[in-house]
């Protein structure tokens, strides 16, 4: 029996150590898909505790038999999420095909401990081929509109990529609605194929192919013909199936459903429904409202006779933002009136001179105030500070704490700080939670995005990156909130600039996990075994020595609370903040706990809320400010507001 053995990097086992957090104490495979591999298909690795370059080389190994032999199959993993892997099946010549057998694992070459941590082996099955012929054995149910996905079920479709595409051959002739004759269809060269996709992700037995208007252009009618499927491989063959004959019953455009029935200005209302267009040239799908605006609070309703523009997403699906700039905004104003739209709306698709109109449905769309909505973005970087001050392993409790505070910071304003890129709204701002500060000042955080947006006109503020306006002003590029900076409150700043505060805590807080400080990482075996508390409060930090779970909490609680509030003031600098009709951008002078003081008046306890000081709170006529520009229906928080004077 011979032995083929694969190997792209040398291996070797280790065990993790206790005193390093290396990400990889609960390392886990839990799936391989698909079931089917062919050269350059895309195996997707499922498990746990995965990480990214930075902190090790990973691969996948696969031990076994496959074909009769035995094998050892090592491949290049990439890191996608600590959930999911990505490796590539590139098989070297000569490699059988048929089952493999066997147990897959995982192994990681650790950058933190320089040791080889392998996961435990997950029993697997994998079919391996070196082609894959397609095969038909339903095609839909002859009923379709334009763009509409056909599903076919069958068996030897591909999945995209690298290993190739299924892609699907139409011959025959349209007749249109109302006509007698039916239209053979252009024949070209090469001939016209429409990608199908599968109907599930990593499954070969159904796949899907829109009825493009390529075939026989927007109007409604009847195809009649043949259709033939056909796999493009990565080696550049080409199997097909036997034609087949198919009848395509090619319905108007119809509006079936929305997404939602209340919006605001920036938001998508997502149409489902069938024979959308706008993925080639000259087409679009319109939206026909015909009804009436009733404005909140009384007032006159206003007759509504629109045709608005919808970005195209699929044939099933169109978006329609509300727009302050189209025609519905201007004849309602979105960003100080709400109401509701009463009445019917229609889809009308355009394809060059082309024209069809679907069926008016009853519509009712409230109109709400205008909202900000903020994507906070944990950049890779941040994470890598975690690391310097010893709670990588903490990363999501310190994301937590940084929710909170913005939540609580903004309490009665009309503003949703989000965790993921919203795919709600079209426009949103976006803040970038760093490690170090590009820039090279020392700088907590920086708004650079470009001038002070009095009553917040843009809505869609990136705070991060670089911006090259803020550049030539001569101004810092760079923009975010800057975690490594913190650094510089503790006596030994690693690098940060020193920030002249008197006092000890950071040091108190932070010192028994930092490494350069003799500190010992926080692992995840440690937080499963001591749970700390989720804190609301400073009261009580710095933990007693030898309380480790109190310590963590704490460490959780402050460096939250710097993060959080520095970045509520950036947004708030984004936002036209401080002095919005005047002069400056931070309040003048220094009173305790105001959010929008300048930094060298915010001092360590103040952000931290620590020694009975803070939270910090925007003063008077900040908030004021806030809640005319975002306004929320529900009553203001009933909290002490200092002066802005």
């Amino acid at each position: 029996m011979r032995l083929w053995l694969f190997v792209f990097a040398a291996a070797c086992t280790g065990q993790t150590s206790a005193s390093r957090d290396t990400g990889l104490d609960d390392l886990a495979l839990t799936k391989l898909v698909p079931g089917l591999v062919l050269p350059k298909t895309k195996i997707v690795v499922s498990g746990r505790s995965f990480v990214d370059v930075d902190l090790g080389q990973t691969r996948l190994r696969l031990l076994g038999s496959l074909g009769g032999e035995a094998v050892n199959v090592l491949l290049p993993a990439r890191f996608v999420s600590a959930a999911t892997l990505e490796a590539s099946y590139v098989p070297p010549a000569g490699t059988p095909t048929g089952t493999f057998s066997g147990e897959a694992t995982v192994e990681v070459d650790s950058t933190v401990d320089g040791k080889t941590h392998v996961s435990a082996p997950l029993s697997v099955q994998i079919n391996i081929a070196d082609t894959l012929a397609p095969s038909v054995s339903a095609v839909g149910d002859g009923l379709t509109f334009v763009n509409q996905p056909i599903e076919i079920t069958g068996a030897g479709f591909l999945l995209g990529g690298d290993e190739g595409d299924t892609r699907a051959r139409l011959t025959g002739c349209f007749q249109a609605l109302k006509s007698s004759v039916c239209t053979p269809l252009a024949v070209t060269t090469p001939p016209l194929e429409i990608p199908a996709k599968p109907s599930r992700p990593y499954e070969r037995g159904g796949v899907g192919f829109p009825y493009r208007p390529t075939i026989s252009g927007i109007g409604p009618g009847t195809f009649t013909g043949q259709l033939v499927l056909v796999n493009h491989l990565a080696d550049g063959t080409t199997p097909t199936t036997a034609p087949l004959d198919v009848t395509f019953d090619v319905q108007r455009p119809a509006i079936f459903s929305a997404s939602t029935t209340s919006a605001s200005l920036g938001q998508y209302v997502v149409i489902s429904g069938g024979g959308f267009v706008g993925d080639g040239d000259a087409e679009v799908t319109l939206l026909d409202i015909k009804g009436t605006f009733a404005p909140d609070g009384g007032g006159p309703e206003r007759p509504l006779d629109l045709e608005l523009v919808t970005e195209f997403v699929s044939g099933p699906e169109a978006r329609y933002v509300i727009d302050d700039s189209d025609p519905l905004g201007q004849l309602v104003d979105l960003r100080m009136e709400s109401g509701v739209i009463l009445g019917t709306a229609k889809p009308v698709v355009e394809r060059g001179r082309d024209r069809v109109e679907g069926t008016p449905i009853p519509v009712a769309l409230r109109v709400l105030h205008v909202k900000q909505v903020v994507w906070v973005n944990f950049l890779p970087s941040f994470v890598s500070s975690l690391r310097k001050f010893g709670l990588r392993a903490v990363d999501h409790a310190v994301r937590d704490r940084v929710f909170a505070v913005a939540k609580r910071d903004y309490d009665g304003v009309n503003i949703e700080f989000r965790p993921e890129i919203p795919t709600d709204f079209a426009l949103f701002a976006q803040v970038d939670i760093a490690g170090p500060d590009p820039n090279g000042l020392g700088l907590l955080g920086y708004d650079n995005s470009p001038g002070k947006d009095t009553d917040n006109v843009r809505l869609y503020d990136h705070i991060g990156g670089v911006n090259a306006t803020t550049q030539e002003d001569g101004y810092p590029g760079f923009g975010g909130v800057f975690t490594e900076g913190f650094f510089g409150f503790s006596s030994s700043p690693l690098g940060a600039m020193p920030i002249h505060d008197e006092t000890s805590r950071f040091d108190e807080i932070f010192d028994p996990f930092r490494p350069d400080r003799g500190g010992v990482e926080v692992t995840a075996t440690e937080l499963s075994k001591l749970q700390p508390s989720v804190l609301s409060s400073g009261a009580g930090c710095p933990a007693a020595k030898g309380d480790r779970g109190q310590q963590i909490a704490c460490a959780i609680f402050v460096l939250g609370s710097l993060v959080g509030n520095t970045m509520t003031h950036e947004v708030g600098h984004s936002l036209g903040l401080a002095n919005p009709y005047g002069d400056g951008f931070h309040d003048p002078g220094d009173q305790p706990n105001r959010l929008m003081d300048s930094g060298g008046d915010r001092p360590f306890a103040e952000r931290t809320e620590l020694d009975g000081q803070g939270p910090a709170v925007f003063c008077t006529d900040a908030y004021d400010y806030l809640r005319m520009i975002l306004p929320l229906d529900t009553p203001p928080p009933d909290i002490q507001r200092p002066s802005c004077d």
